[in-house]
């Protein structure tokens, strides 16, 4: 378990994820986007704290041990007696996954914690109450001295009347510097909006950078300054639980490596260029496949990610 600093501080949900498929026994696999996106980071060598909560049950018990492996930290908000969410993921022959959500979020509000120059927040935890103003009055303490990054990683049963989930998305987006959404998300935020007039309203509320995945058709770059598009690297697909994760957290290394993070770093992030932004969406996109050719959210480790 790592003992300095962390330098990361992710912020959300894990949920233990029940993995169903036609013809296999259930497979029950640590999960929660803001879990994964940490765990994944701690994978690639990364000083992480999810600040998070887990029940005192088995399953809770199986998601802390997962995320120690990785070297996370786990502060907690104090709070007792909570479950661990659960979510069902189904998956169809394809290997893509549906979910089914058993999941209450109710993060108390907490002193700001030492030392993290970036904060990831994620998923559920920015949109479901009562947890979630817990969760964006830290960021929103943070921010002055950390860079942020934002997925919204939409899952629409817990996302409210889609009419208002819009600007709950916005509030997020107008805190971060950094914002990875998927293609599906954007489709369900704004229907029949174009992916480069919903990156052009998000870089208009503050970002300098939004990353949009697409999962089998690769992932696109928006700064100020333009757009770049890479290919998604071949491989064979197991089930796509996490692959998202992956990309954010691999993003995440790529972008501390180059000293674009923290409240330093945040200037130059819009000021990429199309090189950068495609060997970013080259490396992410790497993540994203090896995570994708095995089962369950299983993130690749700095060697592997190299060795690609």
């Amino acid at each position: 378990m790592t003992t300095s600093t962390p330098s990361f501080l992710v912020i959300g949900e894990s949920v233990a994820d029940i993995v169903r498929a036609p013809g296999r026994p259930d497979v029950p696999h640590p999960g929660g986007s803001p879990a994964n996106v940490a765990y994944g980071l701690g994978r690639l060598g990364r000083p992480v704290a999810l600040l998070t909560q887990l029940g005192d049950d088995e399953v809770g018990r199986l998601i802390a041990a997962h995320l120690r492996s990785a070297g996370v930290e786990l502060p907690a908000d104090g709070r007792t007696g909570v479950r661990t969410p659960t979510a069902i993921v189904t998956l169809d022959p394809d290997g893509r996954a549906g979910y089914t959500f058993d999941i209450h979020w109710s993060l108390r509000p907490v002193d700001p914690p030492a030392g993290a120059d970036h904060v990831h927040l994620g998923s559920i935890a920015a949109v479901l109450p009562p947890g979630a103003d817990a969760a964006l009055g830290l960021l929103e303490r943070l921010r002055p001295g950390a860079s942020v990054s934002y997925d919204p990683n939409v899952r629409p049963a817990l996302f409210g009347a889609p009419a208002a989930a819009p600007a709950r998305v916005e509030r997020c987006v107008a805190l971060s510097d950094l914002v990875k959404a998927s293609d599906e998300d954007l489709a369900w935020l704004y229907p029949g909006w174009s992916e480069q007039r919903v990156a052009e309203h998000w870089l208009g509320l503050g970002p300098a950078l939004v990353l949009i995945t697409r999962g089998g058709r690769g992932a696109a770059a928006f700064t100020p300054r333009g757009t770049v598009e890479a290919a998604a690297e071949p491989t064979a697909v197991v089930d796509t639980v996490g692959a998202g994760d992956a990309f954010m957290s691999a993003t995440l290394d790529a972008l501390a490596g180059r000293g674009l993070l923290g409240p330093t770093g945040r200037p130059a992030l819009g000021a990429l260029t199309p090189a950068d932004l495609t060997a970013l969406l080259r490396y992410a996109g790497r993540a994203a496949a090896i995570t994708v050719s095995r089962a369950g959210a299983t993130p690749p480790t700095a060697a592997e990610l190299l060795a690609g």
